[in-house]
């Protein structure tokens, strides 16, 4: 299964916040964020730690594992929608995903004390 997916704002704003704090362009910024969302997606679905994709402009293709395929499928099919959306929500879910100010610093959290948060 060869997917296309449209890339959303929130996950292109995501990279580009990502990109500036790292002083890398917008399309390299994107790239790496995607890889980050697709990496824990599929580790998630079928326990892998590599993977391989293409991008053109903001339209992302991927050929996921066997293991992440059925998934989409079977949500796709839940939800009367096509498994390259499914996996769009996914990706979207991870976009912030490493940014420092979504990230849980130490001694905050559930269990600390609500001034720490």
């Amino acid at each position: 299964m060869a997917l296309q997916v449209s890339i959303g704002d929130r996950l292109a704003d995501a990279a580009s916040e990502w990109g500036d704090q790292r002083m890398l362009d917008d399309d390299e910024a994107l790239e790496q964020k995607l890889e980050q969302a697709l990496l824990e997606v599929e580790h998630l679905a079928s326990g892998t730690t590599e993977i391989e994709f293409e991008l053109e402009e903001r339209t992302l293709h991927y050929a996921p594992s066997d293991e992440l395929a059925e998934l989409l499928e079977e949500q796709a099919e839940r939800v009367d929608a096509d498994p390259a959306a499914v996996l769009e929500l996914h990706l979207e879910l991870f976009a912030r995903t490493f940014l420092p100010d979504d990230s849980v610093q130490p001694g905050a959290g559930p269990g600390a004390p609500a001034d720490d948060w």
